[in-house]
């Protein structure tokens, strides 16, 4: 094998080394484990399901138009239940990801926010996602 065919193939296979640990919190789409849920949670799992998954995936795991939220750069430390809140009602600006503006979703009441939340959260818990003291 040539030199320069040796190079490019440990030059690609470095990056699908380096490439995952990178592009953490720019992947559109994560694995997510739903265990059992709280009744409270599984009502929220059925109204994010129904209201926010044709962006944000089917238990919040991600999706073509919107962010995974059970994924660490939501852990509760860096958005609070306020954040969430605030997205709901008022939309929020792009910041992390790369998918645009998220418009404001004024057809979800208080309610279902708190289940909402709620569901998120219990989820987010299963899968390893602990609060962190956001740092800046």
């Amino acid at each position: 094998m040539n030199c320069k065919l040796q190079l490019v193939i440990f030059m690609l296979s470095g990056l699908f080394l380096v490439g995952p640990l990178y592009a953490d919190h720019k992947q559109s789409h994560v694995n997510v484990i739903v265990g059992e849920l709280s009744p409270l949670a599984s009502k929220g799992q059925v109204a994010f399901n129904t209201n926010c998954a044709s962006c944000h995936g089917v238990n919040a795991a991600g999706g073509m138009g919107g962010t995974p939220l059970i994924h660490d750069i939501y852990n509760p430390g860096h958005h609070a239940d306020s954040a969430f809140i605030n997205a709901v009602r008022n939309g929020v600006r792009q910041h992390h990801w790369q998918f645009g503006d998220m418009p404001p979703q004024r057809h979800i009441v208080f309610g279902d926010m708190v289940f909402l939340i709620k569901f998120i959260r219990e989820v987010q818990q299963q899968n390893g996602i602990k609060t962190k003291p956001h740092k800046m």
